[in-house]
């Protein structure tokens, strides 16, 4: 059974800079296209960056710019550097396949908060 744990999350300020880290286990990551969703209180879980498996990237605009993912498939990790954090940012981040198939994990959060 595949399991994705997520770590990295915390308190930050306005303007910081967290690396998030989503470790999995299995094979089957090498080839999935992987994704990092976020979701807060009371909102919907949404996307906020895909990379393919050849390394082809997208985000949503309102992190354009301000993230980035990036994958190791030797190790298995996927990344989300996230900086210029604002409080709308705040959520408790999850990985998962782009379209999502494995179990969800326990999530990181991350608050962003003066």
């Amino acid at each position: 059974q595949e399991q994705l744990v997520e770590s990295g999350g915390g308190l930050v300020q306005p303007g910081g800079s967290l690396r998030l880290s989503c470790a999995a286990r299995g094979t089957i990551f090498r080839i999935d296209t992987m994704a990092w969703f976020r979701q807060a209180p009371g909102k919907q879980r949404e996307v906020v960056a895909s990379i393919t498996s050849d390394g082809r990237t997208s985000y949503a605009g309102s992190v354009k710019g301000r993230f980035t993912i990036s994958r190791d498939n030797a190790k298995n990790t996927l990344y989300l550097q996230m900086n210029g954090l604002k409080p709308e940012d705040t959520a408790v981040y999850y990985c998962n396949a782009g379209a999502p198939k494995y179990s969800w994990g326990q999530g990181t959060q991350v608050t962003v908060s003066s």
